[in-house]
């Protein structure tokens, strides 16, 4: 991982001075720095971008002739009573961008009779429009479609329509095809100069636009004001992947304020109950875009990621009744919280496969299998392209039905990093595909199993090519060098200054030279019932030379004992906790700092042995050999402790584990119980842990749930009898210890593919203790 710190210019003092206007409470030297360095130079910039009311936000005719067509269509469809259907997306911006098409447009139209939406399943349907919802809409009468995120590229679908007797109105922002599809109207900002304030608008504020424009045509008809909309519209713009510059900054920092403002009322009086009860089940209010990045965005997208149809989404932003949207809200929940599970064990997967690469050889990562769900492919593979600095493309292969014979198609998501084009690397490729479509830095698509070795080899060539010897090396970028002792409230509200962050102005990285952790622990996450979730996050306090105090911090997915037990370097995003009510720092990246000295030992004297073929002696020059791969740091710590005090190397020699399922296991657990009742025979503990291929605690667990199940398990030595009590029997009891016991499994295994195949340089790290 390569680490690049942003070359520090240093602003005028003019300019310092103009920036301490906007930051009352603090030097702000910080900020100055940072702006200057992201290009805003002058009084006239400075004050748009720090002060929304200062900017000059475009006019929705700005689309010009396309939105006066938009508007004739839906004027001719309020004189002719035509029914409307807004197609929408089953993401966050686009499920917003069809929440505010609904609000809006529905100060027009009645809704559920002239007006209804549409969201394609992912799991079914995917991205984009398709025959089968056509022909659904066309049954219900429908002469108008309004799309909403989507439908630029969608040709063939939108001839049908018109086959069909169905109007198309196109809002959207994806990549646009190379002629103009045959629609009524297409709204799509990347028809604009790439430098005009609306290139970069997502799909809900597009969507939003044609509303505006709405709005202006017809002035007299709407109840509700135009500004009801604007939190749905921060909402969407946050959680997509889109430049927050421009009226794209502009419509986020007011929906911000809306959001907030909502929030701090009564849930009896809110406009949006369903938004404020998911802040509230995130533990956020609202005033920060990372309230909707990390806390609002994932729970929409969870929907369609866990159950594929994200319609009741579009209830949960609009509906005003408050207990319906408290079910929804919870819904949401708990699907984000499956995800995040679901999401570590494909990442795990993933990893696995991704051992078996050569990254030296490999400028593009394509990676297929059939178990993998799609639902959560797009975000592993934007984690294994930021942790690989390669363009990561993921697919699960699935049978398609009965009615297409069989046929098979893999599906799925690719991620982009470094600056690469994914749409146009793609796109390229379009020919071995069966549908693709999204933009430079995400996409999705579809092709058939026999076509994956061929587009892997075709698009890892064109990459090659046009890197032009060039090669991709992950890397993670500081934005400033601060100490412990500047952070805080001060350092923060500098900081905040440049919110809300996004692409184009990601949030401020600091670099912290030179520190050291204390009190770092980790856990499980919970979900909305208390259940745990395999999901892992560390708490830690930070310290270093600068102060004596601590400052708390969290490392989202890692275990305590990643960080570094002496001292170090770490890239780190300063952040509020509103549930805590502190300031805190949010780990991004660790190493060693260039002066840790490891004690006494020689880094090179550690053999790895992993997965290979190995022959040593044993006689008194051999090496301590560690056969067995751990699931814990705790039990590495006990051997490389013993091969210093014995004045050894240490060999680590352990194979990738062949892991059976959990389920089996437990299977075979309970066929061993049966066994042992009916012979009366004992087993040894060792026995036990051997045929199992568990450790200590999980055996237990295990034994645990058996006795629930309904044997008596006894304990003398190291022997273990069984026999059958089905007076203990409890089903209730029984799900739920077989669960713990599974679950146990799970992490085991999941620790055991993280230790196969760990960095040398990340053990070297525990011979510091």
């Amino acid at each position: 991982m390569e680490w690049i710190l942003s070359t520090p210019e240093q602003p005028p003092e003019w300019f310092i001075h103009m920036v301490k206007q906007y930051t009352p409470k603090s030097r702000g030297l910080y900020a100055a720095q940072l702006l200057w360095q992201r290009g805003i130079k002058d009084a006239e910039k400075l004050a748009a971008f720090a002060d929304y009311k200062n900017y000059h936000p475009a006019s929705p005719l700005e689309f010009g002739e396309e939105m006066h067509l938009a508007m004739a269509r839906l004027q001719q469809a309020l004189n002719n009573n035509d029914k409307i259907a807004i197609w929408g997306d089953f993401d966050a911006d686009g499920i917003t961008a069809t929440a505010v098409l609904w609000d809006g447009l529905g100060q027009f139209f009645s809704k559920n009779t002239r007006l209804i939406y549409y969201i394609p399943n992912r799991f079914t349907e995917s991205h984009g429009l398709n025959y089968q919802g056509i022909d659904n809409l066309h049954r219900q009468g429908c002469k108008l479609i309004v799309t909403s995120d989507t439908g630029s590229t969608n040709i063939d679908e939108i001839i049908y329509a018109q086959s069909l007797g169905i109007d198309i109105i196109v809002t959207d922002h994806h990549t646009l095809p190379e002629e103009r599809p045959p629609v009524t109207a297409i709204i799509n900002p990347r028809y604009l100069p790439s430098q005009h304030q609306l290139f970069h608008l997502s799909g809900v504020a597009v969507a939003f636009k044609l509303v505006e424009a709405l709005y202006q045509s017809l002035p007299d008809v709407p109840k509700e004001p135009l500004t009801d909309l604007w939190d749905l519209v921060a909402v969407g713009l946050i959680a997509d992947l889109v430049q927050l510059s421009g009226d794209c900054r502009y419509l986020a920092q007011l929906g911000i304020q809306r959001l907030q403002a909502d929030f701090q009322q009564p849930p009896t009086v809110r406009r949006r109950p369903g938004i404020g009860r998911l802040l509230e089940l995130c533990q956020k209010n609202g005033d920060r875009p990372t309230d909707i990045s990390f806390g609002l965005g994932p729970r929409i997208n969870a929907v369609s990621r866990i159950q594929g149809d994200a319609s009741l989404c579009v209830e949960l932003l609009t509906s005003r009744d408050l207990e319906y949207c408290d079910q929804l809200a919870e819904v949401a929940e708990l699907a984000n919280t499956r995800r995040k599970s679901l999401q570590k064990d494909v990442q795990a997967q993933v990893l696995q496969k991704l051992s078996e690469i050569d990254l030296s050889t490999t400028s593009v990562i394509v990676l297929e299998d059939s178990q993998w769900p799609t639902g959560v492919l797009g975000l592993v593979a934007g984690q294994v392209a930021q942790e690989t600095g390669r363009p990561t493309i993921l697919l699960s292969t699935q049978i398609l039905g009965e009615a297409t014979k069989g046929l098979s198609l893999a599906r799925g998501s690719a991620r982009s990093v470094n600056s690469v084009d994914l749409y146009q690397l793609v796109k390229k490729q379009a020919h071995l595909l069966q549908r693709f479509g999204g933009h430079p830095f995400a996409a999705g698509l579809s092709l058939l199993p026999e076509n994956i070795p061929l587009f892997t080899e075709a698009i890892n060539q064109q990459l090659r090519q046009s890197l032009g010897g060039k090669t991709l090396t992950p890397s993670v970028e500081a934005d400033l060098m601060v100490t412990v002792a500047d952070l805080g409230k001060e350092l923060f509200g500098e900081l905040k200054l440049l919110e809300p962050c996004g692409m184009g102005n990601p949030v401020p990285t600091l670099l912290i030279k030179n520190c050291w952790f204390e009190n770092a622990w980790h856990r499980n996450q919970e979900d909305c019932r208390g259940k745990k979730v395999q999901y892992i996050k560390t708490d830690f306090n930070i310290r270093d030379e600068s102060t004596k105090t601590t400052f708390p911090g969290v490392w989202w997915g890692h275990y305590q004992d990643e960080l570094p037990p002496d001292r170090c370097d770490c890239i780190a995003e300063l952040d509020y906790n509103t549930f805590k009510k502190r300031y805190e720092i949010r780990l991004i990246a660790v190493r060693p700092a260039a002066n840790s000295v490891i004690c006494g030992v020689n880094t090179e004297g550690i053999i790895d042995l992993r997965n290979q073929e190995y022959s040593i002696l044993n006689n008194q020059d051999s090496p301590h050999l560690i056969r067995d791969c751990p699931c814990q740091w705790e039990d590495l710590r006990v051997c490389l402790k013993q091969s210093l005090s014995h004045h050894q190397q240490l060999a680590i020699a352990w194979s990738k584990p062949l892991h059976q399922p959990p389920e089996e296991i437990w299977l075979t657990l309970v066929g061993i119980a049966k066994y042992l009742s009916r012979t009366n025979q004992p087993v040894t503990h060792r026995q036990l842990l051997e045929k199992l291929g568990v450790h200590d605690q999980t055996l237990l667990l295990g034994l645990e749930a058996l006795e629930c199940l309904g044997f008596r398990v006894t304990t003398q030595d190291t022997q273990v009898q069984i026999s059958w009590n089905p007076f203990t029997h409890s089903e209730i009891m029984n799900d739920a210890s077989v669960e713990r016991f599974l679950a146990a499994i799970r992490e085991e295994q999941f620790q055991q593919s993280y230790f196969a195949e760990v960095p040398l340089s990340t053990i070297m790290r525990i011979y510091r203790r």
